[in-house]
């Protein structure tokens, strides 16, 4: 059998920018084991995987080349934006996820989605175990409190306390799957805010070495949902820049509407187009 696919660089402003993706048009006869050994094989952030839906206008597999999600960002823009051609669609479609159906619109090739309502809570690590997770000291973290977030993936939310300070974490992973796990995952999303200008990196374990991901759109939803949890003024409207540190820069915009929804959004630049035979 052939399966067609397509490579998607997402919250790119270029076409090798961004965060890649790959999207298999028609995923009909594929199994969760292929699944997940297709997003292995391609050993991106994520593969997605698109599906018929009586409640949606597609439905969508996401995969890591080692889980499979029931949400994530930048998966969820970028095929929106390969399902909009397969299907015809106008500017907007819906997606049918693990998460729920999440609505997805276009301006152009900018597209934006609207993350579910947040929940947070506390993390059981002090501000010094944190710190030292992250390879920085107490003080490089801001006052405002570190939060797990869950808008559709569950993230460890941690305000740093300047740009400089994004720059120089260099997490240890023993220390932050120790500190930094929800249970099943460990994970730590930093930023700093300068008026309207976030710099934030993205920072998970894996076999023992710590990996970054370059654009990170559930986590600049969870974000929008820690600022409502820290009470920020609404509206908001951000730029995130995400990416620089692993020559992958992203450009993601963060809004928060008056009556609280978290909005994300970011360009999706398709780069090429291919099949598997199987």
């Amino acid at each position: 059998m052939r399966y067609d696919y397509r490579i998607v660089n997402v919250f790119a402003e270029a076409p090798l920018e961004g965060n890649p993706l790959a999207v298999f048009e028609d995923a009909e006869g594929l199994d969760d084991a292929t699944m997940q050994a297709l997003a292995l094989q391609f050993n991106l952030s994520e593969t997605t995987f698109v599906l018929p839906s009586e409640h949606a206008t597609a439905r969508v597999r996401i995969f890591t080349p080692t889980f499979e999600m029931a949400f994530a960002g930048h998966p969820t823009l970028g095929t929106a934006h390969v399902v909009r051609e397969l299907k015809q669609a106008g500017p907007g479609v819906t997606l049918e996820m693990r998460a729920g159906v999440i609505p997805v619109h276009a301006h152009g090739d900018v597209w934006t989605l609207q993350a579910n309502a947040p929940k947070h809570r506390a993390p059981e690590a002090s501000r010094e175990q944190l710190a030292q997770a992250l390879g920085l000291t107490a003080r490089d973290l801001a006052e405002a409190p570190a939060l797990w977030v869950d808008t559709g993936s569950d993230q460890l939310v941690i305000p740093l306390a300047s740009p400089q300070a994004v720059k120089q974490a260099a997490p240890d992973a023993q220390l932050l799957q120790r500190h930094a796990s929800n249970g099943t995952r460990s994970m730590a999303y930093v930023f700093a805010r300068n008026d309207d200008r976030v710099v934030a990196r993205f920072f998970f374990p894996k076999h023992g070495a710590i990996l970054e991901d370059p654009g990170t759109g559930s986590a600049c939803a969870n974000l929008g949902g820690w600022l409502l949890a820290t009470q920020a003024p609404l509206p908001q409207k951000l730029v995130v820049h995400q990416g620089e540190a692993v020559g992958r820069p992203c450009w993601l915009g963060l809004e928060i509407t008056a009556d609280r929804r978290i909005l994300v959004s970011g360009r999706v630049i398709e780069l090429g187009r291919g099949f598997v035979e199987l």
